[in-house]
């Protein structure tokens, strides 16, 4: 590391006495949890999964970073608060990160700058990005000791914006902006991330989520044969087409169904008595659930149609679900389908906590790439705040909150010759707790 150092400045006094600050501390570093997401990623194998996907044509003689180290370094980055590849060259010279990589903090090289992780962004072709897709559904599907016998899973996309001439985004007059409309794939149970797929600013079509679901529901049978798979999401992805693939392919399904007058009629008597009983009560709301048998004109076949009634002083609503699961209609609707909500609350940790919204490369397959660098981080944070006792405040905290809490530890590296020994803040307020992290992912590691 260069000596150099700029020159010290004052700081307010404090009890009478000179306050000057400098930025020559040598190896310190402000990321001093970052050694447990070496510890995470170690244990999932990310980067060797995501390296092996990808063809790497440079000659191997004159290699600095192999894939392996990018990718771990830009995941290490995006998890820790860093989200674009310009951090690169602020970080690569950073003592813990150098470490976590898999180099030695003081001695080794640097990691490599902004140019080069940009050129990784836009290497893979088309099949090779849809390889890395695929490796974060076996991933998903490793994660769990055994298969289970039933999953659930939520699909849902999100509008991000774009700033500018990207290819595949579309003005969206519904968010009024020019975006993409990425789906995610995720298991609200475990709050693991099953898939992410760019894709155009607009509502999909019934045979896009036809095919989507095509690739991902074979993906996942690769590993779990048996296993009995339900889908579920909004209105957006109850489509006729995606519902006979799934009726066709033994997959269950439960999706939000859009209103019509046909619809409304079938449930006008059960609504009036609803009104009637709310009025007589007094009461601020007042819910009812009927279930029955429907055939929209698009549709090839009767499907059932469970509908929730909610009468309230301020109005009338009403929602309307179709599926092919059994059970009594508030059931299907309060306990199987409300849970879909909190799918919204993972797309934000993805989105908003950890910045996959950064899809600002040209090429389409670029910023599919980045989407994926982004789930392996997610996977990173996840694995750690999984490390967490249950008894912890932080083991269901949010990735900004962890982040806070166990990355953002000032430390001081000491490299000798035969040990590598890493300071952490006296003051560190979770001290314990960071200690107690390490020993799970370690113990839990190869």
């Amino acid at each position: 590391m260069s000596d150099d150092s700029l020159l010290p400045f004052d700081l307010p006094a404090v009890c009478r006495k000179k306050v000057t600050a400098c930025f020559d501390g040598g190896l310190l570093s402000s990321d001093g949890g970052v050694v447990l997401l070496r510890d995470a990623e170690r244990r999932l194998g990310l980067a060797e999964t995501l390296a092996g996907c990808l063809r790497d044509g440079r000659d191997p003689a004159r290699i600095d970073h192999t894939v392996a180290e990018m990718l771990r370094f830009r995941m290490f980055a995006v998890a820790c608060g860093y989200e674009d590849a310009d951090d690169c060259d602020a970080l690569r010279r950073d003592p813990l990160f150098k470490l976590a990589v898999g180099r030695v903090p003081e001695s080794g090289g640097a990691l490599c700058s902004q140019p080069t992780m940009s050129r990784l962004e836009n290497t893979p072709s088309r099949a090779q990005a849809a390889r890395m897709t695929a490796a974060l559904v076996d991933m998903f599907c490793r994660s769990f000791p055994t298969p289970p016998k039933a999953v659930t899973l939520d699909i849902d996309d999100t509008c991000d914006a774009v700033h500018g001439h990207q290819q595949l985004s579309l003005f969206n007059a519904h968010y009024d902006t020019r975006c993409f409309l990425p789906i995610h794939v995720f298991h609200v149970e475990s709050g693991k991330p099953v898939a992410v797929l760019l894709r155009p600013g607009k509502t999909p079509s019934g045979a896009e989520v036809r095919t989507v679901l095509r690739h991902l529901v074979r993906r996942i049978r690769r590993h779990w044969p048996a296993t009995r798979i339900t889908m579920r999401g909004d209105s957006h992805y109850g489509r006729p087409e995606a519902m006979a693939w799934c009726e066709e392919n033994g997959v269950d399904y439960i999706f939000g169904l859009a209103g019509n007058r046909r619809l409304h009629a079938l449930t006008d008597e059960v609504a009036d008595d609803l009104k009637v009983r709310r009025a007589e009560a007094g009461a601020e709301k007042m819910r009812a659930f009927a279930g029955f048998d429907y055939a929209a004109g698009s549709w090839n076949r009767t499907r059932r149609v469970v509908c929730r009634m909610e009468a309230t002083r301020r109005g009338f609503d009403t929602r309307y679900v179709v599926t092919s699961l059994p059970g009594e209609a508030r059931h299907l609707y309060e306990t199987i389908y409300c849970i879909r909500g909190q799918a919204e609350n993972l797309i934000k940790l993805h989105k908003t906590q950890l910045a996959s919204d950064r899809t600002s490369c040209r090429s389409p397959v670029a910023n599919q790439v980045r989407l994926i660098l982004h789930t392996a981080a997610y996977w990173l944070m996840l694995t750690v705040r999984d490390a967490v006792p249950a008894r912890n405040p932080l083991a269901a905290a949010e990735f900004a909150t962890l982040r806070l809490r166990l990355l953002k530890i000032g430390a001081r590296v000491i490299e000798k010759a035969a040990r590598i020994r890493i300071h952490l803040a006296s003051a560190c307020p979770d001290a314990a707790l960071f200690r107690a992290v390490a020993g799970r992912l370690n113990a839990a590691g190869p």
